[in-house]
């Protein structure tokens, strides 16, 4: 998951006389009062939340934003860490009592080692839970971080066929195991990028390097293709088949028709739904070029539930899609609606020196991820 920093600069003249801008918020603190004993489990934070921490930004005279102990985590139940034995980088989250036991649950399941090691599954690898016990027990689940699916975005549509791909099987991994999503919306679907940025990134400004003193190493999908991963179980549940009705949860997409009537409904259909409309919303709706996709999506957005294919159906369809798409257009770049022609074709141009480059070194035009780098080491 991505941590957003604050907005511009700060104003100094409004500046809340309760604290001062551009240190800890409320959601924090906790994380600070904990450092010590998150670090005794095996994780640091970032200097920021060290209990001693003095903003570096007083002696310099620099603004609080642009330097590194100045950027915050505002999410309330997540922060970032380094694990201490490899100097990897995590995402810590906290496993709330009244909210948290399918959550747990399902993650665990996904993560055994069974599971973890087939490539068709993706769930966001759980690498351990730690427990707290000041100042009343809790659990924390560990991840390794990630980053949102669209950042950076998808340059190319042989890169958007690697991703509905992976999506699509991920999916049908969770609902052959009878586990419904419930929330599988642009929010909760993340891409591994330990591959695409070698040295890292900063999680609370994702184009900034680790110590944040420039911009952070990337390469582009073709070149180092990604893994793409559901997170963010709260709202999964497991059923004992997927003929099952179940009262509606609204996640990040509340625009299901199913909701509108608060009435039962399978919520196997209703992660279809949710699947076709973040590609209608991200990509049909603001770029050029995906008529190809267009019968599909309209299928699995059909106001009737019922009639809207399951996700074997879903996979079956597109593999058809998929290979009726030509290499020049997997090729070719994605571009958006609003972008002023020139620009456009300043864009074409840039990605017809890349596709030269690609030929060269026999990159594949739907990439694909190595099988060694399919799923984090624990």
């Amino acid at each position: 998951m991505a941590l957003n920093t604050t907005n511009g600069k700060a104003n100094h003249g409004r500046e809340s006389p309760s604290r001062q801008v551009g240190t800890l918020v409320q959601t924090e603190k906790w994380w600070r009062d904990h450092y010590n004993e998150l670090a005794e489990h095996g994780y640091r934070l970032r200097p920021r939340y060290h209990p001693d921490w003095q903003p570096s930004w007083i002696k310099s005279g620099k603004d609080f934003y642009t330097v590194e102990d100045g950027q915050p985590t505002i999410l309330r139940a997540a922060m970032d860490a380094t694990r201490i034995r490899d100097n990897a980088q995590v995402m810590l989250k906290k496993v709330f009592p009244a909210e948290g036991p399918h959550e747990l649950r399902i993650n665990q399941l996904f993560s055994t080692p069974e599971l973890a090691k087939m490539p068709h599954n993706h769930c966001a690898p759980l690498l351990e839970v730690i427990e707290l016990q000041y100042p009343e027990p809790l659990k924390i689940m560990v991840f390794p971080l990630l980053r949102p699916f669209k950042k950076p975005k998808i340059r190319t549509f042989g890169e958007f066929v690697a991703f509905f791909t992976q999506i699509c099987e991920g999916l049908r991994f969770m609902h052959e195991r009878n586990v419904a999503h419930r929330d599988c919306t642009a929010n909760n679907i993340m891409f591994d990028a330990s591959r695409m940025y070698p040295n890292g990134f900063h999680p609370a400004k994702l184009s900034r390097n680790r110590n944040f003193k420039g911009a952070a190493k990337a390469y582009t999908r073709t070149r180092r293709p990604p893994v793409y991963f559901f997170i963010d179980f709260g709202l999964s549940r497991e059923y004992p088949s997927r003929d099952v009705t179940d009262e509606p949860l609204r996640g990040g997409d509340k625009s299901a028709p199913e909701h509108r009537s608060q009435r039962h409904c399978n919520p196997f259909q209703t992660d279809i739904y949710y699947i076709g409309n973040l590609v209608r919303r991200e990509y049909m709706d603001k770029y050029y070029g995906f008529e190809f996709m267009a019968g599909l999506i309209e299928s699995m957005t059909l106001e009737d539930p019922a009639r809207r294919p399951k996700i074997e159906e879903v996979l079956l369809k597109f593999t058809s899609i998929r290979a009726s798409l030509r290499r020049s257009k997997l090729r070719s770049p994605i571009v958006s609606k609003k972008l002023p022609r020139f620009i456009a074709l300043a864009k074409r141009a840039r990605q017809s020196v890349r596709t030269i480059q690609y030929t060269v070194s026999l990159l594949p035009p739907i990439p694909v991820p190595d099988p060694r780098y399919a799923s984090q080491p624990a």
